[in-house]
């Protein structure tokens, strides 16, 4: 099977069927490095519904990205990794602890392939499902978290413990993440409880609130990240409501006061030397997106960029000293 993507300088973007950046759509995981894969539940969702439209949407728009990334010392993403397109878990719509357990499965899927899972929410509870999995193969790992919410509380709505609000805590108390190298970035906003924030702290997570972001600066934060996170497995979750909503209006909670769209893309180009096992992007809500998609080209930009970060870890690794006879 080709795991090149389609040619846009040969065949116009609009030809086709949408797959993550015209990727061929994965018929077999043999020798696959990474595979996308669409997590579309929105049943976690404590206020808007409709980000289970959010992976057609966001591969609808990745038609327009190319494989060079130019930040990266011009890899060809494509180049070093093969990638396809493993298509979406299914899931019970209403039903949250049925439908991590169907997303767990699916992902559980690539990774027991060695397939790194690369998914594209529906809601943030959905990083429960691709955690477990994830933490099943490679026991707990880092958490690169951006997001302007801790998700972190400890129930939601008469004592409801699994929602797009509270899948980090469960992650900790589950062991799929180890707090000690784990991070949360961008966190902003009115509060529920004074603790909404330092209750992530006492989980262990390293906080730095969006305007701690803004007065370390960005490649700071990206030092501390690579810092925390260190050398061993770490899984990266990107909320879209990370960005200021005017440049991402398409999320499920949006707050006001983030970084925009192009200080999001740099601060993640400026990450480097951490070992990504599986990421996601998530909570883009194409229902409340307008209609030049933005919040979708954004989220499919995002998801480029940590595979451009995979492939840039990977070729440094095969290119090293000590790897060469």
């Amino acid at each position: 099977m080709s795991v090149l993507p389609v040619d846009s300088l040969s065949t116009p973007r609009f030809v086709g069927l949408p797959s993550f950046m015209r990727l061929p759509l994965a018929t077999s995981l043999a020798g696959l490095d990474a595979a996308i894969i669409g997590l579309p539940s929105d049943s976690g969702a404590p206020y808007r519904t409709g980000a289970r439209f959010g992976p057609n949407a966001l591969r609808a728009m990745s038609v327009m990205l190319r494989p060079i990334n130019p930040s990266r010392g011009n890899i060809n993403v494509f180049e070093v990794l093969k990638v396809a397109d493993a298509g979406d878990a299914n899931v019970v719509p209403g039903y949250e602890i049925e439908s991590l357990a169907l997303m767990e499965r699916s992902v559980a899927t690539l990774v027991d392939a060695g397939v790194i899972p690369c998914a594209i929410g529906g809601d943030h509870s959905v990083s429960l499902a691709a955690l477990r999995a994830v933490a099943h193969r490679h026991g707990p790992v880092g958490l690169i978290h951006f997001d302007s919410h801790t998700d972190t509380w400890d129930s939601y709505f008469d004592g409801k413990r699994y929602s797009a609000g509270t899948m980090f805590r469960r992650a900790v108390e589950e062991g799929l993440i180890d707090p000690s190298r784990s991070i949360q970035i961008g966190l902003r906003g009115s509060l529920f409880q004074p603790t909404d924030v330092s209750q992530s702290e006492d989980l262990g997570y390293r906080v730095i609130t969006c305007d701690e972001m803004f007065d370390l600066g960005l490649r700071e934060v990206a030092r501390l990240v690579a810092e925390r996170a260190g050398r061993g497995p770490s899984y990266a979750s990107f909320d879209l409501d990370f960005v200021d909503p005017a440049f991402a209006p398409g999320v499920q909670t949006p707050e006001c006061g983030g970084p925009s769209a192009r200080e999001a893309l740099a601060l993640v180009r400026m990450i480097r030397g951490v070992t990504l096992v599986g990421f996601d992007v998530v909570e883009l809500n194409p229902l409340y997106d307008g209609p030049g998609q933005i919040t979708a080209l954004l989220g499919a930009t995002i998801l480029a960029e940590f595979l451009a970060l995979i492939a840039e870890t990977r070729l440094q690794a095969t290119t090293s000293p000590q790897n060469k006879p």
